[in-house]
């Protein structure tokens, strides 16, 4: 039988079509086919760091500025185009996905700032890290230890960070820290962020880090980094320009910036479980056994079928929930539903993919074993399954003692 090639990605629903997304979703697929899977195809087995002449064609395509105002420099689009773009990327290579959101932390800024860095932002010309998460400290985010203590002209950073990916490249990390004492009984309180500039590929003073070993996430580098008299000028504390900061300010802002970078994590995942279903769909054409495509083969199709049904039913949930966001109602919620369905399917879509290719699946050979290391991670980083479950089940259910 001739193989057939079927495109397995139905179009965007008549409800959020226009044709400029058509247009937009089209150039982000043929620019992931040509650029970024090759390149990630040679790169991740070595380990190896997202070119900068990739980054430049991406800023040149506009894909830093997807959500940054138009009079700032950037496309001034939506979360559903955000998530759109995410997912074609994803299907190539995850980490390059994901640098894009590296852009959108000049949102955090004061207005001073967000002048200033947002034009170069949607170029890609400046993009940041984030450093939240601490040995002790991961999704509670109110157990931050990372001290702030003022000082003559700003702040004085002391403490540990983990997981900091890009840290060595950024522009810039910002950072949550805790300006006062910590207090079980006031555990929000004295949470503030902070925004470090810095030069690429290096750490200021007093800033040193160790790369983390990972499985998977290649393309960059995620640090632990330890914070010694790291000096923050006044200006460096965002929010600075208000006439006053609430006590639990930075906390505010670290739990109420999710939503967007859970959509962002559900079109990751997408992303990813496409990728594995399209090379299966390639896959099954093309391997014999008993003298016949194993795509002959009932248990196959069924295999297939199944995975095609789950990606689109969590595409489907991430087009409300993105187009909702962009209606103004946004839902913390839903937010965490499809970013915990889509990441609990896309472990599963992958890990059936490299069943389908069999012993070819667990080698280097093929992108499928990427695409299944990657999709493990997005059960954990943006708010682990878990947490997204508790979120879920606290929105209906009365509260529990248990906090």
């Amino acid at each position: 039988m001739a193989r057939q090639i079927i495109d397995p990605r139905p179009p965007i629903p008549t409800a959020y079509r226009s044709d400029e997304r058509v247009a937009m979703q089209q150039m982000a697929r043929d620019f992931t086919m040509n650029k970024v899977l090759p390149v990630a195809n040679e790169l991740d087995p070595q380990h190896g760091l997202i070119p900068d002449e990739l980054r430049k064609e991406m800023g040149d395509l506009g894909f830093f500025g997807i959500l940054i105002p138009e009079s700032e420099g950037g496309l001034g689009l939506g979360t559903f185009e955000y998530a759109l773009i995410t997912e074609e990327l994803a299907r190539g290579w995850m980490s390059v996905a994901s640098i894009i959101a590296r852009a959108a932390l000049t949102f955090g800024l004061d207005p001073s700032q967000r002048s200033k860095y947002l034009p170069l932002a949607a170029r890609g010309e400046w993009l940041g890290a984030f450093a939240m998460s601490e040995p002790d400290a991961g999704s509670d985010i109110a157990s931050v230890r990372t001290r702030a203590e003022k000082t003559e002209g700003g702040w004085l950073i002391n403490g540990q960070k983990m997981w900091c990916t890009f840290a060595d490249q950024a522009n810039a990390i910002v950072i949550v820290a805790r300006s006062t004492p910590y207090d079980p009984d006031h555990r929000h309180s004295g949470i503030r962020q902070f925004i470090l500039h810095k030069e690429p590929n290096g750490f200021p003073e007093g800033l040193t880090g160790n790369p983390i070993k990972k499985i998977g996430y290649h393309g960059w580098n995620t640090y632990e980094l330890s914070f010694n008299d790291v000096f923050v000028p006044d200006d460096g504390l965002i929010g600075h320009e208000k006439a006053q900061l609430a006590g639990d300010d930075g906390f505010k802002r670290t739990a109420s910036g999710m939503t967007t970078p859970r959509i962002h994590t559900a079109a990751r995942s997408i992303g990813l479980a496409r990728g594995a279903l399209e090379d299966s769909i390639d896959y099954v054409q093309e391997r014999e056994q008993f003298g016949r495509p194993i795509g002959d083969f009932q248990v196959m199709r069924f295999k297939i079928a199944q995975m095609a049904s789950e990606i689109e039913t969590c595409r489907a949930l991430m087009y409300q929930v993105a187009d909702d966001a962009d209606n103004g109602e946004t839902n913390d919620v839903k937010a965490a539903m499809v970013k915990f369905m889509a990441a609990e399917m896309s472990e599963r879509v992958t890990s059936e993919a490299l069943q389908i290719h069999g012993g070819a699946g667990y080698t280097t050979d093929f992108p499928i074993e990427r695409y299944w290391r990657d999709a493990r991670l997005t059960k954990i980083f943006e708010g682990t399954s878990e947490i997204m479950q508790r979120i879920i089940s606290d929105s209906l259910l009365p509260p529990t003692p248990f906090r």
